[in-house]
């Protein structure tokens, strides 16, 4: 079986959107229906975060919109909390931080624009191929 996927919190809106900037080979990995597709907390709470501050347009339904395609709940625990300390300097982002630990404690690939990601050692698939 394919490994499973982790969205960073722009695929998961893209792919809500419609957006054109998803590629096609991620698309594809997404969409394929043999490999689980799992969305973090620390997503939802990203786009909680910047919603709240009207920094970002999001569908408001969170629950829905993750229950719509199909997409596990990835919650975090206290283990990726941790992993996250010893995690390298590539990235300042505590939420894209969070999602890497999540990945490597998971054995996941992380699904993503952001190449700095990819420093990491982390599965990735970037989400523009």
């Amino acid at each position: 079986m394919p490994t499973s996927l982790l969205l960073d919190t722009h695929v998961l809106l893209w792919i809500a959107m419609g957006d054109p900037r998803l590629g096609s080979n991620a698309r594809a990995a997404v969409g394929d229906g043999r490999r689980l597709v799992f969305v973090s907390t620390a997503t939802a709470w990203e786009i909680a975060i910047k919603r709240g501050l009207g920094k970002l347009e999001a569908p408001s339904d969170y629950t829905a919109l993750l229950d719509h395609y199909r997409f596990a709940s990835l919650d975090v625990t206290t283990e990726h909390a941790l992993a996250v300390e010893t995690l390298p300097d590539h990235h300042r982002d505590p939420f894209d931080r969070m999602l890497v630990a999540q990945a490597q404690v998971e054995g996941l690939t992380l699904v993503s624009h952001d190449a700095r990601l990819a420093a990491y050692g982390v599965a990735f698939l970037d989400a523009r191929s």
